[in-house]
């Protein structure tokens, strides 16, 4: 789990971001965000839900940029669950169209600013166009050393926890593993964020009081920030107060 550590920002903030008395020395240096609300919103304006989804892909280039211009490491967005296949096939299908434009039209961004993408979940049910856009992506961006941008892709948090239970009884049964020495450090080794330290923070947007089957292991101690904003409505200012709510918080990882 070294892959990433926390970095003491030397950044001076801008105006804008100083205004929210946010200490660049203390940022969290995981972000998971569970982007929700894009259907709700489109219902509101009497839209299309297809509307809401291409807003929100709007306000992660927004939230992207804020993360890179703060300093914070890694940034995991809930993009699509396993439970969302079970939605209807023209969203499915719209929701992938987005995917691919979004890979395609971020990638100058990416390597112009050393973003790194990255993607967990089960990529191999993705469609094959979507899979081929965004392996290239990742691997022209994996010599990228500043903000690691970490898409959920048919993700599921009881699935990766499956996933690594079957893994591990494999190694064991071949006799790899010695039961006796199965640790929580090394099950995290067989989850898909092997290598990434546990988010520091998580923000729902929509005010759903859930957590989704999101990251069900990594967030055992993450601080969890819940708002009623929809996330098409989410924005760079809200997005650095939540920052500064996060700093005045005191983790205590179950110590006194």
């Amino acid at each position: 789990m070294t892959t990433f550590l926390k970095k003491k920002r030397k950044r001076s903030l801008n105006s804008s971001e100083s205004s929210y008395d946010i200490d660049p020395a203390s940022l969290p240096c995981h972000v998971a965000i569970i982007m929700d609300g894009n259907g709700r919103w489109a219902k509101k304006r009497i839209l299309n839900r297809i509307e809401g989804h291409k807003k929100g892909a709007e306000v992660v280039r927004a939230i992207v940029r804020t993360c890179r211009e703060t300093g914070i490491s890694i940034l995991t967005l809930y993009a699509f669950s396993t439970e969302n296949w079970q939605r209807p096939k023209t969203e499915i299908f719209a929701l992938m169209t987005l995917l691919k434009n979004f890979l395609e039209s971020e990638l100058k961004e990416m390597l112009d600013n050393n973003i790194r993408l990255n993607a967990i979940g089960q990529i191999e049910k993705l469609p094959e166009n979507v899979q081929q856009v965004l392996h290239k992506t990742m691997a022209l961006t994996k010599k990228n050393n500043g903000l690691m941008l970490n898409l959920a892709l048919s993700y599921g948090g009881r699935a990766e926890i499956v996933r690594m239970v079957r893994e591990i009884a494999i190694k064991t049964k071949e006799g790899d593993i010695d039961p006796d020495f199965i640790t929580s450090e090394l099950v995290s080794d067989f989850l898909y964020t092997k290598g990434i330290p546990d988010p520091d923070l998580l923000i729902r947007t929509s005010g759903e009081m859930r957590i989704s089957n999101f990251l069900l292991w990594q967030i055992a101690y993450t601080e969890i920030f819940v708002t009623k904003t929809l996330w098409p409505d989410f924005s760079k200012q809200e997005f650095l107060e939540i920052l500064k709510h996060y700093q005045h918080r005191e983790r205590r990882f179950g110590k006194v």
